[in-house]
């Protein structure tokens, strides 16, 4: 039918427009973001473009969501304010048989969704926790940076190295500071390399001095050295000792259904089913009211959108607590959804009005009298 063919074309037009511009938007917030993150020491600076992309990755499903309802609100609102739909609704069409192009045209972006929201997540939110936790367990020679004080990944030392040379295997003015529960220890040095000895990598100072302190003593030793040796920590390459839940495969969840594990389940779920839900809201909303101006409908459908988000957001916390069983929520939000979308849908094709039946007054009564 030329019509669908017509509004499907629309609707990809509308829906790759607002796919651009959300991404593009999602994508500056999330760099803002990492780069905070990188400077605080929670990823590498070299990974934050990486970090960006599987971030973005991750919120595909809730974009793509936003980006159909928008398309169907908007070519659907624009139809109305056009009377296109008034030629539509001549030819004896109601609103109900616009669900088909609709869902012609949203049943494959719906499929993606879906494998986004049970495969591709868990899966780009798995390699963002690698890299965090591999960026913790970095050893101490990758923790110095030239003209920065870095902590050791025990927290016992503290490096600062003025400048380097020959990529972090040599530098000037080195200065170490050791804190144990027994003694505090403070080295400093004009040179300092890196040997690997027996197997073990030693920080060989030259040209320095070091003043130690123990415990309980109020003097402080203080020795002159040409030539001293401190063992580094190596990078720490055992697996994760935490996984959380979102980082974990959808058969792994399976597998195990704990509330924490069904209340990742009911999320990944929820996202493919409001996707459903979204088109026919997007059907029931739009329209347009010469009395309260064109954005109240657009208002009204981002209103309704943050609401079932953030729905799914309480739920998933809920079930989490244990205060709701993932059954009953997955049928209280979502079923209940599309029965009232699809209770509004038929009122609005079949123009139901509700009318209160008004009694004639006793007034009105007697003046009908003769």
């Amino acid at each position: 039918m030329l019509f669908h063919s017509s509004i499907r074309k629309e609707l990809a037009r509308s829906f790759g427009a607002t796919l651009v511009v959300l991404v593009t938007v999602v994508m500056t917030m999330t760099l803002i973001r990492t780069l905070g993150e990188a400077g605080r020491g929670v990823f590498n600076p070299a990974d934050v473009m990486i970090v960006m992309g599987y971030t973005v990755l991750s919120n595909m499903p809730v974009i793509l969501s936003l980006c159909l309802f928008l398309a169907v609100l908007s070519v659907l609102t624009r139809m109305f304010r056009d009377s296109e739909m008034v030629i539509w609704f001549g030819s004896g069409r109601g609103l109900t048989s616009l669900l088909r192009p609709l869902f012609r045209f949203a049943w494959p972006i719906l499929v993606v969704i879906t494998a986004l929201a049970f495969l591709i997540l868990p899966w780009a939110l798995g390699r963002i926790e690698d890299m965090r936790d591999r960026y913790e367990k970095r050893g101490d020679i990758s923790r110095i940076q030239p003209g920065q004080f870095q902590e050791s990944a025990n927290g016992e030392r503290v490096f600062f190295i003025e400048k380097d040379a020959s990529g972090k295997q040599a530098g000037n003015n080195v200065f170490i500071a050791t804190h144990t529960p027994n003694k505090e220890t403070i080295t400093s040095a004009r040179n300092g390399r890196i040997e690997t000895i027996k197997g073990e990598k030693f920080l060989i100072l030259e040209n320095g001095q070091r003043l130690e302190k123990v415990a309980n003593k109020p003097d402080i030793s203080v020795a002159e050295f040409k030539t001293y040796g401190a063992q580094v920590d190596a990078d720490d390459q055992s697996a994760r000792s935490f996984v959380p839940s979102g980082a974990k495969g959808t058969l792994e969840l399976l597998q195990s259904p704990n509330k924490v594990h069904l209340a990742e389940l009911s999320w990944r779920a929820g996202l493919a089913l409001a996707a459903i839900n979204f088109v026919i809201i997007g059907l029931v909303t739009a329209g347009v009211n010469p009395r309260v101006g064109r954005t109240a409908n657009l208002g009204f459908a981002f209103m309704v959108f943050v609401v079932y988000f953030n729905m799914l957001i309480l739920g998933k916390s809920w079930i989490e607590t244990g205060q709701v069983q993932v059954g009953v929520y997955l049928l209280t939000l979502h079923g209940g959804a599309l029965a009232l979308a699809l209770l509004w849908l038929a009122k609005r094709n079949n123009n139901w009005v509700l009318r209160r039946s008004r009694r004639p007054s006793a007034k009105a009564s007697a003046e009908e009298l003769p």
